[in-house]
Formats: structure tokens, sequence, C-alpha cells
């Protein structure tokens, strides 16, 4: 997916039917295994990945994600990034609560996600949609 040292190559994946969750789940898991991610690594990447598309998906009534292995040699990392023209979250920090859903489920979805990633940035405003960045890399020497 990414050369070495050279330009991110990444994967655009549109998120309009459950089929794209799928998709997502395998993309990732094929950057974390590019970059050398521990089995237990890249199943928190791929299980965060997998909730967030889903929430594109069911919340944000579609959209695309954006997968990137980037930077040179043994600080490659995976970035994916979920971006919808949905309803957007009126209040984020309520929606970043555990428990808090709007969906009827048990409110784990960003939070949980959050807590699998070594980096999380949401970007949300009313009528624009939501735009979520995760990221995952491997600590080398």
């Amino acid at each position: 997916m990414s050369g070495e040292g050279g330009p991110p190559r990444e994967a655009l994946i549109p998120i309009h039917e459950a089929s794209a969750v799928g998709r997502v789940r395998r993309v990732v898991a094929a950057a974390m295994a590019e970059i050398g991610a521990s089995k237990i690594e890249m199943t928190r990447m791929v299980t965060a990945a997998s909730e967030l598309a889903r929430n594109t998906l069911t919340h944000g009534g579609g959209g695309e994600v954006r997968v990137a292995v980037v930077g040179p040699g043994n600080r490659r990392k995976v970035e994916v990034t979920f971006v919808d023209q949905g309803p957007g979250i009126a209040d984020v920090a309520l929606a970043m609560t555990d428990g808090y859903s709007t969906g009827g489920g048990l409110g784990l979805g960003l939070s949980g996600a959050k807590r699998l990633c070594k980096e999380f940035h949401i970007r949300s405003e009313p009528g624009r949609g939501t735009t979520v960045r995760v990221a995952s890399w491997m600590e080398r020497r």
C-alpha cells in the first residue's frame, strides 16, 4: 500500500452499503500488516475501523473512508479517515461518553474506537457531517 519513504499510497472506499464494512476491515488489516503491526495492534485498529465504518453508514447516511500508510521506514503509521455528509453530531463531548447512544446500542462505539487507537480526532458540525481520523503505528528503533 505504501512505498518505503515515498509518498503515501492510499485506498479510498465508498461506504454506501453494509458490505463496505468488510472491505474496510480487509484494507485496514492489510495496511497494518504492511507496517509490521502485531496481531493485537492489528485487531485493535480493525475493530475500531469496523465500528467507525458502521457509524458512517448508519448515522452518517454513508460516506467514504481513506486508508493510508504514511511516513518513512521505521516511522510508518496507518491513518484511516471516515467522512460523511450526514446530520452531524450536536454535542461531540456527550457522544464520546460511554453509554450514550442515539441508535439504541450500548453507546460504546465512538468512545470504544478512541480507546483502541493511538490517535483519534473527530470533527462534526450539525447539518454538515462528521469526520473521524484514527491512526496507529508500531514503535521501532
